[in-house]
């Protein structure tokens, strides 16, 4: 029987590019996007390998609906991939709390809920791989990101912490920290990007990853492990190196 990957996010960024990279591997992709349009077009392209369920992470109760939809109709899960996420760049001329509200809800709550609807079965059935999709930008403060980055680093400390417990039952969790991929996100950036990525590139990685016993995983490695050294620093050789590093 065919392995069923619930994939969040699927229908643009890193979250497509997995679902196209493990289809091509003989996975059956259960994704979930908020645009059902779009996910309709991904079915309709990988009739029998894709199969889309609508949702908003943010509806707690909508994710748990799904979650039991998918394990119904596809015959079990045997992994999510929780990569839903957005970004709102903090600007101090106007600082909207708003952003900060939106971000924890999607990024933070929607994980969150997500982990909520899939985590009880994999425990009771002893077995089960999660992989929480956060950011290089949670490891440290990084200009424009004071919401982003937060939530970010949130996702990391969880994850961690989630990972001391499910050892214990069997199941498998891991933190994939991306750097800089090329996505409808990353487009808005108005700033050089290092190590950019394609997303075929990062997904090919991800999926590596996956298949490791590896933790974190991280693309490009080179990027993470150059701002794992620099958030190893005193604040204020960080601060000087960041600021002469981003031109702030």
């Amino acid at each position: 029987m065919a392995r069923c990957v619930w994939i969040t996010g699927a229908s643009s960024g890193i979250g497509l590019a997995l679902a196209e990279r493990m289809m091509r591997d003989g996975w059956i992709v259960a994704g979930s996007a908020r645009s059902a349009e779009a996910l309709t077009e991904l079915e309709n392209r990988h009739p029998e390998c894709f199969f889309g369920y609508p949702l908003d992470v943010t509806d707690e109760t909508a994710a748990k609906v799904v979650v039991a939809r998918i394990r119904e109709e596809r015959g079990g899960l045997d992994m999510a991939v929780l990569a839903a996420g957005t970004h709102l760049p903090v600007e101090l001329e106007d600082l909207e709390t708003n952003k900060f509200r939106t971000l924890v809800g999607v990024n933070l709550l929607g994980v969150v809920h997500c982990l909520a609807a899939v985590v009880p079965g994999f425990v009771a059935a002893r077995q089960g791989h999660v992989a929480v999709v956060s950011s290089v930008a949670g490891y440290g403060g990084l200009p424009t990101a004071a919401a982003y980055g937060a939530t970010k680093a949130a996702l990391n400390n969880m994850t961690a912490a989630f990972k001391l417990d499910l050892d214990r039952y069997g199941v498998k969790i891991q933190l994939v920290c991306p750097g800089f991929v090329r996505t409808p996100l990353t487009d808005r950036n108005p700033f050089p990007m290092p190590f950019l990525m394609e997303p075929e590139d990062a997904a090919e990685a991800f999926y590596r990853g996956l298949q490791s016993g590896r933790f974190e995983i991280t693309f490009p490695r080179r990027f993470a492990i150059i701002l794992k050294l620099l958030n190893a620093l005193p604040y204020s050789v960080y601060f000087r190196l960041m600021k002469r590093g981003t031109g702030k």
